[in-house]
């Protein structure tokens, strides 16, 4: 089984309700399973080739905001957009492209906010929500582990 079917399986997995399918070739054995958790955010969807070069932009080209809004927003009102994967988080496609998602964007259900590069895979992580970026939490070409928390969005 290649890449790109794999791949296929995975979006199939998420635009149906199946849970979970294995399976077994040549003696490999692959499981894709669906998270069921309603508080999940994000969807991972469309995946860069392998062969797209997605590098880490210096630190000094893309800092993650330090600036707080004017207004500090109530934390109990917002949501949280998480890491569907495990893999290296990016805010933007490659040196020089414009950053997905900053502080006091708007977003909107089915928009790009970062990408997760997963075994030579680039993942697009898109948003479920309609809501303002308030805050990142995680720095540009991070580690991230799965349902880590990577934005803050205030959805009024």
């Amino acid at each position: 089984m290649d890449i790109k079917q794999i791949q296929e399986l995975v979006k199939l997995i998420n635009k149906t309700s199946i849970g979970e399918i294995t399976i077994e070739e040549d003696g490999r054995k692959i499981t894709i399973k669906q998270k069921n958790d309603p508080v999940q955010n994000i969807i991972a969807s469309q995946s860069y080739p392998a062969s797209a070069p997605v590098a880490a932009a210096p630190a000094t080209q893309n800092p993650v905001a330090t600036s707080q809004p004017a207004v500090a927003p109530k934390s109990d009102n917002l949501i949280t957009i998480k890491s569907p994967m495990i893999g290296t988080f990016y805010r933007q496609a490659g040196p020089g492209k414009p950053i997905f998602a900053n502080i006091d964007d708007v977003v909107t259900p089915g928009k790009v906010v970062c990408i997760i590069e997963a075994m030579k895979l680039f993942n697009e992580i898109e948003s479920e929500i309609k809501g303002r970026i308030v805050k990142v939490l995680v720095e540009d070409a991070s580690p991230v582990e799965y349902d880590q928390p990577l934005f803050l969005v205030d959805p009024s």
